[in-house]
């Protein structure tokens, strides 16, 4: 069989395409980004150089990172509470928690809410604190006693505990807001006021981010 010049047929690849290390850093970084907003500056990868990718099934890939994002629970919704406690679940929260979902009490008095899975892996971490230390077994009683089962209705609703809707001081119009592995359930006027002081704060903590290593 003829070699066309300036190619090598090892593996069928095109000896042209680009170095697998950049190939891995890239992918590497589209795995680890957490930003929605990255994904809308990103180009729409060309046909041929997928092609030419060394060793990778790059649509695979792709696909892992766009799961990824769909796994994630981001932005912040406006919802009224009726008078049996109901709250709607955004829409694009849903899916991720058709397979269970947990309420529990959050901090900053709010609640948070996980899907089984994520839940899961939170509880084997606060079960193994030292039951020893007054902390820990405070914090475990926090999350682990209050902590309720919620099925979403045909509406797309859960119910909250009244224990829990006490906790956060829930009335009628409630937040919920997105933070990627959990969403949390704010009273709308204590999430407006808690927003409010954050932001005014936002250099000082973004320099305690920053010694952290952020």
């Amino acid at each position: 069989m003829r070699r066309r010049e300036g190619f090598s047929t090892e593996n069928g690849v095109n000896s042209r395409s680009p170095d697998k290390t950049h190939v891995d850093k890239f992918i590497s970084a589209l795995k680890h980004a957490k930003n929605l907003a990255f994904f809308s500056f990103l180009p729409i990868p060309n046909p041929l150089t997928l092609f030419a990718l060394r060793g990778y099934n790059f649509y695979n890939e792709w696909g892992k990172v766009v799961k990824g994002v769909e796994s994630m629970f981001i932005g912040e919704y406006q919802h009224n509470m009726d008078v049996k406690g109901r709250v709607a679940v955004p829409a694009k929260f849903r899916n991720k928690l058709s397979g269970g979902a947990i309420v529990t009490r959050g901090l900053d008095k709010c609640l948070f809410l996980f899907s089984a899975e994520e839940w899961e892996k939170l509880a084997e971490k606060i079960i193994s604190l030292p039951l020893t230390q007054a902390d820990s077994r405070a914090f475990s009683r926090l999350m682990l006693a209050g902590a309720a089962d919620c099925e979403i209705d045909a509406q797309g609703r859960i119910l909250i505990p009244d224990y829990l809707r006490k906790y956060a001081g829930l009335e009628k119009e409630v937040v919920v807001a997105g933070l990627y592995n959990r969403a949390e359930i704010w009273d709308m006027a204590r999430w407006n006021g808690y927003k409010a002081e954050t932001e005014e704060k936002s250099e000082e903590i973004a320099e305690r981010m920053g010694e952290l290593g952020l």
